[in-house]
């Protein structure tokens, strides 16, 4: 996949954080298979350290590697804090590329960390698993939270 993926990478950054990026953990569950899998930049590995100014940018493009695989339409944003981190989050309707029939919310959620950055990404095929991808207890930087999406990630802050 990350070959599949560093072939649409257009910068040297891009192309070094494809090359960095670890797959931690990957989980799936139902017929037809709801899957989550959370991916990780080590900073000792990407030769630089992100900030939270670098998040929108490095979400982003975690969430584009999604794109190989489905067809995405209609994504939301939010931006929120879990304890003292920020998070970027994305949610869009999805469907496998060659089976439009397999439909999916795809949910990517992501945060700057003190020795890297990382990325929760779920694709759920029913709102039970997207339920419990969202209300997952989470640790980060030592810092716990009783979920990874609070149920106002994507509500608009009145400006």
């Amino acid at each position: 996949m990350q070959q599949e993926v560093s072939k649409t990478a257009t910068s040297d950054d891009e192309k070094k954080g494809i090359a960095c990026a670890q797959i931690v953990l990957t989980a799936k569950h139902g017929d037809p298979a709801s899957v989550v899998v959370v991916v990780a930049l080590p900073f000792d590995c990407f030769g630089q350290q992100l900030t939270d100014k670098d998040l929108p940018g490095f979400a982003e493009g975690a969430s584009e590697g999604l794109k190989n695989s489905f067809d995405i339409a209609d994504p939301v944003y939010g931006a929120y804090m879990l304890g003292t981190h920020s998070m970027w989050i994305e949610r869009a309707q999805g469907t496998v590329k060659g089976h439009p029939e397999l439909k999916y919310t795809v949910e990517t959620a992501c945060s700057i960390l003190k020795k890297g950055a990382a990325c929760w990404m779920a694709m759920a095929s029913d709102e039970q698993a997207l339920k419990t991808f969202e209300q997952g207890a989470v640790t980060m930087d030592g810092e716990s939270a009783v979920a990874l999406v609070p149920a106002n990630a994507f509500v608009k802050k009145p400006s």
